[in-house]
């Protein structure tokens, strides 16, 4: 029996409130069991320098933890004047994992920002914020839409992560915190809409796991984004 007393299979319960953020142009509140994710969409008329007369967008990201987001208080990044090597880790891939799902040449010369702050984390904050970002950027891109500042949605799918890991022996999805720090193994998983890997990673705690137990998690990993996915389709009103 997992520690939530869930199946295997079981996600834990998700909801994303669009909307929250009054002036972005795209946002969400994102709510995995107990850990909740605000990700906020920003648009602008510029893009980095190495982009520049290129006729292309970029979209990335930023990740931070609020100082109680766990249950000893963090400090504040910036209050140390620098970001941890694992909040880089983070919005890197974040902003990896949306990237691969945008026609940027569509975009045309605009850059969106994706601000995703964990207000509470339970496990599973970075599969949490990247899906959150899509509905944001989705929003977002919608936005432009409506104000002319591009014809159409440049996007070419949908892209959400969950996590997964062998607990006893077994493979389990969507671990929470008490699990994720017992589990033998764990592993994060990128996927689109159309059940293509964006980005695996996977690590053993102890011993190694075989590969049949990592096709174990990579099944019950699809089986979550695709649930994943329907919340953000009903999320964006697709």
């Amino acid at each position: 029996m997992r520690p939530s007393g869930r199946a295997a299979d079981a996600l834990r319960p998700i909801s994303i409130e669009t909307g929250i953020a009054r002036h972005a142009e795209g946002s969400c509140m994102i709510r995995m069991g107990n850990t909740e994710v605000l990700c906020v969409a920003s648009v602008e008329a510029r893009v980095p320098p190495f982009l520049r007369n290129q006729g292309m967008g970029w979209v990335t990201a930023e990740y931070g933890m609020l100082p109680r987001a766990t249950h000893t208080r963090g400090d504040r990044e910036a209050a140390r004047g620098k970001q941890s090597g694992r909040t880089q880790e983070i919005q890197r891939l974040i902003g990896r994992s949306l990237r691969a799902v945008v026609d940027r040449k569509a975009m045309g010369e605009m850059s969106i920002t994706l601000d995703c702050d964990v207000i509470n984390a339970d496990g599973g904050t970075r599969c949490a914020s990247i899906t959150g970002a899509w509905v944001a950027l989705h929003l977002a891109l919608q936005h432009c839409v409506r104000n002319n500042i591009m014809s159409s949605l440049p996007l070419t799918d949908h892209v959400a992560a969950v996590s997964c890991g062998i607990s006893g022996g077994e493979a389990v999805l969507d671990l929470d915190y008490v699990e994720d720090s017992a589990a033998e193994a764990d592993a994060n998983f990128v996927l689109t809409g159309a059940g293509n890997l964006v980005e695996v990673q996977a690590t053993a705690e102890g011993a190694p796991f075989s590969e049949a137990q990592f096709l174990a998690m990579l099944d019950l990993a699809r089986d979550g984004v695709a649930a994943l996915v329907a919340a953000q389709k009903a999320a964006v009103g697709a």
